[in-house]
């Protein structure tokens, strides 16, 4: 069963993969490189191709900005088999922009300094993955550098997301409370996503109107950081993307130990942490809920909900032992149902728990994943065996789809698989869980 799994997520990940050097996540649904998938989509590849998966990130730190800002699509190609497309996005309207390719002025979860580690360590040839990771190293501290620079007005250590799709996340619930304080006006635009997928699957016209709403704002202002974080109606500090910012801080320090002469950039990685660390538990981490929770910095208040990005500070060590322990609690109580599979992308006992939803519900394989790797690096074994287990069946029932219902009696039934199908992040995560 094991081999056939992995010969089967193999084959996804390269019928994916496209002349360019990169893949898309699934065909005619998402036809780009998108920028926290191919990170994931590269520790899949390292285990059988790394030439791939040292194509999949340069060929994504190509597109870098002169900022040291990455963008979360780039467009390779002319299409318009998906929307909004670069002709909206307008990426060239700031002066620093890539001028070889068009992309999106937002970015994503900055998953790269983790992904070179996890390359190296998987790699049987540490020599010359070690060149790899010193040729692109660089550029990934170069984009923390950005981050830390650019969007932490407060200068407190947590770098803010403007945009809902900069999360990762896109229509989760955690995002309503925001959307209902925004006049946004009526779009006119014909949407791909729902000619290939069920529209009950899928954000509301209403919810795109906000998202669009939001990017004409920051075109607006040229993509300028901060008149952004000026008038941006969406100004949030997420706990998923500091958390992600803050393994990859980590990575990104013990290999620049690795490659030498490089004490400047380690001491300011390590300036960042310790501050990034102490807001995290400071100011995300709720007593109440036991959770990681959001902060809304337009509005100055915390937004209160528990999401599967509740748990990922896990990943990046940093709760201590004690609030660790309470994580896995809230964990286990409000998602962690003998009728559940773990782990839902938001609180199955919440009244805008939607299991079908996109994120506002199903099951994640990347988050799963993260989830996976923070519970072992705690020690709780047994709750990470089970979200690897809960993976592991989910794809082996239904195939390897963007996302999945969290609730087994649905997932028996044969028609809990939603989203795209032969997705590549749940392909080459699966390859990496199954070689642990």
């Amino acid at each position: 069963m094991k081999d056939q799994l992995l010969t089967e997520a193999q084959k996804v990940l390269n019928e994916n993969f496209q002349k360019g050097g990169f893949t898309i996540p699934s065909k005619n649904l998402y036809p780009f490189q998108w920028k926290w998938d191919s990170g994931f989509i590269a520790i899949g590849y390292a285990h059988y191709d790394m030439n791939k998966a040292e194509s999949e990130i340069s060929t994504l730190l190509d597109a870098q900005w002169d900022n040291g800002f990455i963008p979360h699509i780039i467009f390779h190609t002319d299409t318009d088999t998906y929307f909004p497309g670069a002709d909206f996005h307008k990426s060239e309207l700031h002066p620093m922009s890539s001028k070889k390719y068009r992309s999106t002025g937002l970015v994503q979860p900055p998953v790269l300094g983790f992904v070179l580690e996890k390359i190296y360590h998987i790699s049987k040839d540490k020599t010359r993955s070690l060149e790899f990771i010193g040729r692109q190293i660089d550029k990934v501290f170069h984009n923390h550098q950005y981050f830390y620079q650019n969007r932490d007005p407060l200068n407190e250590g947590l770098v803010y997301i403007y945009h809902n799709w900069e999360s990762g996340t896109d229509n989760s619930p955690v995002w309503d409370g925001i959307f209902e304080t925004m006049d946004s006006p009526e779009y006119e635009f014909e949407r791909r996503d729902t000619s290939h997928v069920d529209p009950e699957q899928r954000p509301t016209k209403r919810e795109y109107d906000h998202y669009l709403h939001i990017i004409e704002i920051a075109k607006q202002y040229n993509y300028d950081d901060q008149k952004i974080a000026q008038h941006s109606p969406f100004l949030v500090q997420d706990p998923l993307f500091n958390a992600m910012l803050i393994k990859s801080n980590e990575s990104l320090i013990r290999l620049y130990t690795l490659l030498g002469s490089n004490d400047d950039k380690i001491e300011k990685l390590e300036k960042w942490q310790k501050k990034a660390v102490f807001q995290m538990n400071n100011k995300l981490f709720d007593n109440e809920l036991n959770a990681y929770i959001y902060y809304d910095l337009r509005n100055k208040k915390p937004i209160r909900s528990i999401s599967s990005s509740s748990f990922t500070p896990l990943f990046a060590g940093i709760p201590s032992k004690e609030d660790a322990r309470k994580l896995i609690d809230t964990l286990i109580s409000n998602f962690g149902g003998d009728d559940h599979y773990l782990c839902a992308s938001f609180d199955p006992t919440s009244e805008h728990f939607k299991p079908k939803k996109y994120w506002r519900g199903p099951v994640w394989i990347n988050l799963n994943w993260i989830l996976f790797k923070g519970l072992k690096r705690y020690g709780f074994e047994d709750i990470a065996n089970r979200v690897k287990a809960d993976s592991i069946e989910l794809i082996t029932q239904n195939g390897f789809y963007e996302y999945f219902d969290c609730r087994k009696d649905v997932i028996s039934s044969g028609n809990g698989a939603y989203g795209g199908n032969n997705f590549s992040w749940s392909a080459a995560l699966i390859i990496d869980m199954l070689n642990q």
